[in-house]
């Protein structure tokens, strides 16, 4: 019996070669949460949600950098749909791993705590109607009365003095009764040391451990997950995110939302429009795409 023959297909037109590639570098965008990702009202539109998923579904590494603790950040990580290494919280002080082996998928990767008794007793002594609050490392909570209206999530009502029993991560204060110029200036005239403190909008008062910031924690970060210092982008909106931005301004981008106050918009690069309008997104959509592109 004859073998069969073999039967060649016919042959496939020849592919032109594929253009040249390089790639582009991936970003470390750091994100302050209230007034630069949410609204005052924390409302968060979609308009920045998309804004976000885009930069990060083109490759850059987009995490958040806030004074927030970890359980109040937590939501809004899920809300922006994002899963990143490492998130920076308390303003430095926390700086959370992405973990699957453990419940809620993030591990206390590195903390910084300080002994809050001496600021608290110098900051008594020139506002003694003040309210306070103090997070140690695990989260746990301690406040005076008149907080109520702060997140209490892990947060446990007692008396001044009780305040100061453990190592802490921030130190909050707060005093309704002043204007925010005026209590800069009683702030200022207290002579914190040992201690980073930064104001906020309103006459409230957030205290880490010396040395302590967002551009700390984010140059740790950064240098963990082998992103050059001119592929860095910041952006913020409150007097927390002033060393943030000199950070980041040295090589790379520290963008300013419209509403931040003077001091902090002299230290950013560039500025945006103000939260109000999303202005984030134009600035995050200017950012390259970090893939394979043609050249």
């Amino acid at each position: 019996m004859s073998t069969p023959s073999r039967v060649e297909p016919p042959a496939s037109p020849v592919e032109p070669p594929a253009s040249p590639v390089e790639p582009v570098e991936t970003w470390l965008v750091a994100l302050d949460i209230d007034g630069t990702v949410i609204h005052e009202d924390e409302t968060l539109t979609q308009a920045v949600v998309d804004a976000v998923g885009r930069a990060r579904d083109t490759g850059h590494t987009v995490t958040l950098a806030t004074g927030r603790s970890w359980e109040t950040t937590r939501p809004i990580l899920e809300a922006l749909g994002l899963e990143p290494e490492y998130v920076v919280c308390a303003n430095g002080a926390i700086t959370m791993k992405r973990d699957p082996d453990i419940e809620g998928g993030y591990r206390r990767d590195l903390v910084e705590t300080f002994d809050p008794g001496p600021v608290l007793q110098r900051i008594r002594s020139g506002l003694p109607d003040g309210r306070f609050m103090v997070e140690d490392a695990t989260g746990q909570r301690l406040y005076t009365d008149g907080m109520q209206d702060w997140n209490l999530e892990n947060a446990t009502l007692v008396d001044f003095e009780d305040l100061a029993g453990t190592p802490v991560t921030r130190v909050v204060v707060v005093s309704p009764g002043h204007e925010p110029d005026e209590f800069v200036a009683l702030i200022d005239s207290l002579g914190l040391h040992q201690v980073s403190y930064a104001i906020g909008w309103t006459a409230w008062l957030d205290i880490a451990p010396d040395g302590v910031n967002k551009g700390t924690a984010l140059e740790r970060v950064r240098g963990i997950l082998g992103i050059p210092r001119d592929r860095v982008f910041v952006a913020g909106d409150g007097r927390n995110d002033i060393e943030m931005f000199e950070w980041a301004g040295e090589s790379g981008r520290a963008v300013a939302m419209g509403q931040a106050p003077p001091e902090v918009k002299a230290v950013a690069t560039e500025v945006t429009a103000d939260v109000r309008a999303d202005g984030l997104v134009p600035v995050l959509d200017a950012l390259p795409v970090a893939s394979m592109l043609p050249r």
